[in-house]
């Protein structure tokens, strides 16, 4: 029983159970993100096919935005 649950194994699980979800946006959600674009309809399509893009596995590019300090 001690082998069980040995966080080790219980990490592996884990990974082994979760290893293909990729949570991606909902097309309600991709909206209320671009509600604020200018070009609305182009948000909307790049975001649409960055989640295919994802959905498929293949690699996306996720821009990182620098903290600025006040």
């Amino acid at each position: 029983m001690k082998l069980f649950f040995n966080p080790f194994l219980l990490l592996i699980l884990f990974l082994f159970l979760f290893e293909n979800s990729a949570y991606s946006l909902s097309n309600y959600r991709i909206k209320e993100i671009c509600q604020k674009a200018k070009r609305r309809s182009i948000c909307i399509k790049n975001l649409k096919s960055k989640r295919l893009n994802l959905i498929q596995g293949n690699r996306i590019e996720i821009p990182i935005i620098p903290f600025k300090r006040k």
